[in-house]
């Protein structure tokens, strides 16, 4: 069974910074794309920014200049690391990676969701 783990999540200032992390258990053979989604109470959950293996990365318009996303391959793990902080950002954020079971089977995974909360 394959987890997402996420962490960094809070409650921060308009302006401020946090920084979320995300790294898998279980049996993966490797990790294809991994991102950060997240939602608002009657909205779909959105795109906030994905990274492949490669490290080519695809941004919301929304974040782009104050969200940076990067990976760490040796330990599967990604990061997003949110500057200049809105009120627009306070949202459920999720993880999600695309992995390989094996050579050839695919298969996707959300994390449990990590608050994050922009007060004025």
């Amino acid at each position: 069974q394959v987890q997402l783990v996420e962490s960094g999540g809070g409650l921060v200032q308009a302006g401020g910074s946090l920084r979320l992390s995300c790294t898998p258990s279980g049996n993966i053979f490797s990790i294809d794309v991994m991102g950060w989604y997240r939602q608002t109470p009657g909205k779909q959950r959105e795109l906030v920014a994905t990274i492949n293996a490669g490290g080519i990365t695809n941004n919301a318009d929304s974040v782009k200049g104050r969200f940076t996303i990067s990976r760490d391959n040796a330990k599967n793990t990604i990061y997003l690391q949110m500057n200049s902080l809105k009120l627009e950002d306070t949202a459920i954020y999720y993880c999600n990676a695309n992995y390989y079971i094996n050579s050839y089977e695919q298969d996707e995974v959300w994390g449990q969701g990590t608050l994050v909360t922009v007060s004025s």
